[in-house]
């Protein structure tokens, strides 16, 4: 245990030390796909984002794949985001309970806007043309008890990025592991996201007409041509949390979590929630999201949730949260999910 805390201690003091003293600016802006970094899952957005230890229904696939192997029953779950600027999120994710052999999921997570008008400097009022903007991420998930306190889980995932005629896309796999202590039944979770290949953008739109050689009269003034696009890589995130029940009765239950990340494209930040269950049906949560992060402007996230049983087979679970983006408003997420 002594260990474990010791190890959370560096690794954010370190992080914090390396962005303040290393990085003269930080890398934001500097990766393809960020709507990878969209957190899943209203019920772990009410806690703020901490749930690499939680990880206990199907959004694991996003937070901890490992967790996916603590599950024993099928679960369905879709989550909708009304997203900044207009923008539309939503994340559909599904599991399979396999007895000895595992758990495997799949998931489906998108991104979209609606059409927009092309305009141009000389065409500044519109073209006449329309053109949108989506991303989505398809991904197959597969986690396993090791012991029975310590599991493993991975996903792999094919990833698209569309720009009116251009698009990129890439492969990328997510690892993460859950262990369960001896000291109340404390869990820690690690992760790493988004471990893949760069994305380079391409399509009719790099199409030019090029003179090779102007200087020469009488050539062919409209060679076709493309324009090299540079590649960018995926936003890679390490990630460890710590979880515990500080309160587990009959009717009540008071859980904690603190999670710790660590991404490429940004300084390092913590994520603290908490939730509050009364008999297993209603809950109350709070967090505060990205915490020591530079220039953030993420803050305090709250949610609430339901759970009810159909006909003694079906549990129905409907949770909301909302998070605080400071003055760029914030954003209201709705998540749906059943256990068969």
């Amino acid at each position: 245990m002594r260990t474990t805390f010791i190890f959370l201690l560096v690794f954010v003091t370190v992080g914090q030390s390396y962005s303040q003293f290393v990085r003269n600016v930080s890398a934001v802006g500097t990766t393809a796909a960020p709507f990878l970094e969209i957190e899943v899952g209203s019920r772990a957005m009410g806690m703020g984002g901490a749930f690499a230890a939680v990880a206990d229904d199907a959004t694991a696939i996003y937070w901890n794949p490992a967790g996916l192997s603590r599950l024993n029953r099928n679960e369905m779950t879709v989550t909708h985001i009304e997203w900044l600027a207009d923008i539309n999120f939503d994340f559909v994710g599904g599991i399979f309970y396999m007895g000895d052999y595992g758990v495997i999921g799949m998931s489906l997570t998108s991104l979209n806007t609606a059409d927009m008008v092309v305009r141009t400097v000389d065409e500044p009022e519109g073209t006449g043309e329309m053109f949108s903007v989506g991303s989505m991420a398809l991904g197959l998930s597969y986690a396993r008890n090791l012991t029975d306190r310590f599991s493993i889980g991975f996903n792999t995932k094919y990833i698209q990025e569309k720009v009116w005629h251009m698009t990129a896309s890439s492969f990328a796999v997510d690892f993460g592991t859950l262990f369960i202590t001896h000291f109340n039944d404390m869990k820690i979770g690690m992760t790493i996201s988004n471990f893949g290949m760069d994305m380079m953008l391409s399509g009719r739109d790099v199409m030019v007409y090029h003179d090779i050689d102007p200087t020469i009269m009488g050539n062919n003034e409209l060679t076709e041509a493309n324009l090299v696009t540079d590649k960018w890589p995926l936003p890679l995130a390490f990630r460890a949390g710590i979880a515990m029940d500080v309160l587990k009765n009959r009717t009540n239950r008071l859980t904690i979590a603190t999670d710790a990340v660590h991404p490429n494209d940004n300084t390092e930040y913590l994520n603290l929630g908490i939730e509050y269950g009364f008999n297993d049906l209603l809950y109350l949560r709070g967090g505060y999201s990205s915490l020591l992060k530079r220039d953030s402007e993420e803050g305090l996230t709250f949610g609430s949730g339901i759970r009810g049983n159909i006909g003694g087979v079906v549990l129905f679970k409907v949770d909301y949260a909302f998070a605080n983006f400071d003055r760029l408003g914030g954003t209201h997420r709705i998540s749906v999910g059943i256990e068969f």
